[in-house]
């Protein structure tokens, strides 16, 4: 493999897979989540999932792709002629791709909203809001195409442009800056939380679990989160993994990654929740907790017009180094394929992903109404972007984890595949093969029917 296509250290390598792993759904969804779902018993099984089915379905997929050095249809055309699989498998590829390019045409709309609020923060627009008004501009950016075309578009030419210089050149120098970045801002919030806010509630809420509170429902909530903030089981870890410099721990590594992950987190609960208790909002106020209720409390606060813009920089930030990851994954291969330069296959590819996004943007204004497969009742009212979100996060990628936990566990020769891993301690590799042969794809089954 060429050097431009192997991260340069170890620690690039981590900072660009936490950046992958770190995104809109650690501190929009996951704060959401654990406020519908009774906080800390939420936030335990969290935890625990991450441990019990995060950390090694990662390592599966990043050593896949470890062993085959490419793209994800790459690798797995090489491990059908070195391990024997079938050729179909290439197949499993192509569908994974599609699903991250369908996945991203929709997380670049969300993204270009965290830009407009930071820049209608900065301006003032979101000062004296209150719950309706609030609510009122929320959906006048959903009933604007134009802003969000224009925050669309602006994110997208940021991921293209990281993207088409490389791995090296791109990749890496932009997470260089960005992660440290987004876990200071993270941080500055956190402590601004503490001060200002109700501290003492938020780590109540977060860190004293009422099992009365635990359901199935929960329980399944809790590792349906912990999955998709991983991104696993659509080869965007497996591209990263392709790039691993050869001596990596790869069981170290996934741990240390889904550690992060979880840190993010929790992190941005105690970065929210405090402001949420302090002005007497509820914590279960769904995916509206983001962009409707915090902006009600920012302009309560000193200088909240400020520490509002700063707080959506932040998502800005983690949809961006999660942005980049997944359209690598896809150009990757391209740039296996294609007679091109690396560049100009980014740039169409990044000129198609805006033309298909404005299906999603659409979807919240003018096709509001249109429900493409209504005449299925269980799609019924269902919009485009309902309908991809729906089949790329619901249907493909447990499914595709499902097929990662199997191919490490049961097709792919074992003592390569172990020996890849690169980890000297005999019962850490063997309790992680026992996890990811018999009891992951047991969680993922489950989940998977849960989701579906």
């Amino acid at each position: 493999m060429s050097s431009q296509k192997t991260w340069s250290s170890n620690y690039v390598f981590l900072l660009a897979s936490i950046g992958s792993t770190v995104g809109l759904s650690n501190i929009w969804k996951f704060t959401y989540l654990a406020g519908e779902n009774g906080g800390g018993a939420f936030v335990l099984v969290y935890v625990l999932s991450l441990m019990i089915m995060g950390v090694p379905i990662l390592a599966a997929e990043m050593v896949i792709g470890k062993r085959g050095e490419k793209s994800m249809v790459g690798t797995l055309q090489n491990l059908a002629k070195s391990d024997g699989l079938h050729q179909g498998w290439k197949y499993f590829g192509w569908v994974a791709m599609v699903t991250v390019f369908l996945i991203l045409s929709f997380y670049c709309v969300i993204a270009g909203w965290t830009l407009d609020y930071t820049i209608t923060s900065l301006a003032g627009s979101l000062n004296n809001l209150n719950k309706e008004s609030a609510a009122a501009f929320y959906q006048q950016l959903l009933d604007s195409p134009f802003r969000m075309m224009l925050g669309q578009g602006i994110f997208v030419l940021a991921t293209t442009w990281i993207v088409a210089k490389g791995v090296q050149d791109g990749l890496e120098k932009s997470v260089g800056w960005m992660m440290p970045t987004l876990f200071v801002i993270l941080l500055l919030l956190v402590l601004y939380g503490a001060i200002f806010g109700e501290l003492g509630k938020a780590l109540q809420f977060l860190f004293a679990p009422d099992f009365s509170k635990l359901t199935p429902s929960v329980v399944l909530a809790a590792f349906g989160q912990a999955f998709f903030s991983l991104g696993i089981g659509v080869g965007v870890m497996l591209t990263y993994g392709a790039y691993m410099p050869p001596h990596t721990n790869v069981l170290k590594s996934s741990a240390i990654i889904a550690f992060s992950d979880g840190a993010a987190s929790i992190l941005a609960g105690l970065a929210i929740f405090p402001i949420v208790f302090q002005y007497g909002l509820s914590p279960a106020e769904g995916p509206g907790l983001i962009f409707v209720t915090l902006p009600m409390s920012f302009a309560e606060i000193p200088g909240g017009g400020f520490i509002g813009a700063f707080f959506f920089l932040l998502l800005f930030f983690a949809a961006l180094t999660s942005s980049i990851s997944l359209l690598e994954s896809i150009i990757s291969h391209l740039e296996e394929t294609l007679p091109y330069s690396r560049a100009r296959i980014t740039w169409v590819a990044g000129v198609l992903l805006w033309l298909i996004g404005l299906v999603t943007v659409f979807s919240f204004s003018s096709l509001k109404d249109f429900a493409p497969l209504g005449f299925i009742f269980y799609f019924e009212g269902k919009t485009i972007f309902e309908l991809i979100d729906y089949f790329g996060s619901n249907v493909l990628m447990p499914l595709g984890g499902i097929l990662m936990a199997l191919l490490a566990g049961w097709l792919l020769n074992k003592k390569e595949t172990l020996a890849a891993m690169n980890v000297p301690d005999t019962f850490q590799l063997n309790t992680w093969h026992a996890l990811i042969k018999y009891i992951v794809p047991l969680i993922l089954i489950w989940l998977w029917w849960y989701l579906i």
